[in-house]
């Protein structure tokens, strides 16, 4: 027996030294294919109305679960109005919040859409709530990245109030001050500021999140999956990106009411644009 164990040792040895790089591809294989090498869809101008639709489609059937989803949106708009009251140089950088907070609060309709999606059937509100166990540790590190840019955004919002004005203005005088046409150099510098952050984090998470809990992959490697989708598809990623400022725009107008249906909606449809650009995962793939 010891003979027959050394000679196939020996066997497995020569056949090693004929072909070294077999070992590596086997490993290749079971890691699954790379992610610069995993294909995205080619978008249409189309496809953001589409998610949309389907996303209404998912919060009809599962209205309970996107309401309660809403009024989490809704409470957060109220939370961005307090701070306009008493902090309003922090109001930008609370708007990153809809962004960081937002998909992550989605999670659960991610889930619920998944569901209906793969097994045809209504959700849960128990589930979907527990939609982030499964991936807590690569939600954490995600969300911590995210919650940098949004430090930093914070900072950058104090830093251009502080070279604009020698005093924080009051909310009273706040818009007269920002419509001040001597104030114009402002106006510009902060917008440009706010969307230089905004449109890092939405490149940085637009289908991440819904990939991670879908897929199970590292925060990396769905965080380039997002920009390499954002890049392949510039104009289509800006389409969807402005629909969903004006829709959460409009929202909010209406004493944040619209936030009740207008979140969960978004919510939904962003796990099918998140299905349509990444494909879906087969047996074997990582």
């Amino acid at each position: 027996m010891a003979e027959a164990i050394q000679a196939s040792a020996i066997e497995g040895e020569d056949r090693a030294r004929e072909n070294p790089d077999a070992d590596q591809r086997q490993k290749d294989a079971e890691r699954g294919p790379s992610v610069f090498a995993l294909p995205l869809a080619t978008l249409r101008p189309s496809d953001p109305i589409r998610w949309l639709q389907l996303g209404w489609q998912d919060f009809q059937r599962c209205t309970r679960i996107g309401l309660f989803y809403g009024l989490c949106f809704f409470a957060m708009g109220h939370a961005l109005l307090a701070v306009f009251q008493n902090a309003p140089a922090y109001v930008l950088a609370l708007s990153a919040g809809f962004l960081l907070m937002g998909p992550f609060l989605c999670l659960g309709l991610y889930d619920a859409s998944k569901a209906m999606q793969t097994h045809d059937h209504r959700p849960s509100l128990r589930a979907s709530l527990q939609a982030w166990r499964p991936t807590k540790g690569t939600m954490g590190i995600f969300a911590g990245v995210l919650l940098i840019l949004e430090l930093l955004w914070g900072r950058a919002s104090l830093v251009v109030f502080a070279v604009t004005f020698n005093t924080m203005p009051s909310t009273e005088k706040l818009l007269p001050q920002l419509i001040n046409p001597e104030n114009i150099g402002f106006l510009i510098t902060y917008t440009i500021v706010g969307g230089l952050f905004a449109g890092l984090i939405f490149i940085t998470s637009v289908i991440s999140i819904p990939m991670i809990m879908d897929r199970k992959t590292d925060a990396v490697s769905a965080g380039l999956t997002s920009i390499r989708a954002c890049l392949q598809n510039p104009g289509v990623m800006l389409i969807w990106g402005a629909l969903i400022t004006v829709l959460i725009g409009l929202a909010m107008l209406p004493v944040f009411l619209g936030l009740l249906i207008v979140g969960p909606v978004i919510g939904h449809a962003t796990w099918h644009a998140y299905r349509h650009i990444v494909p879906e995962q087969t047996e074997g793939s990582a």
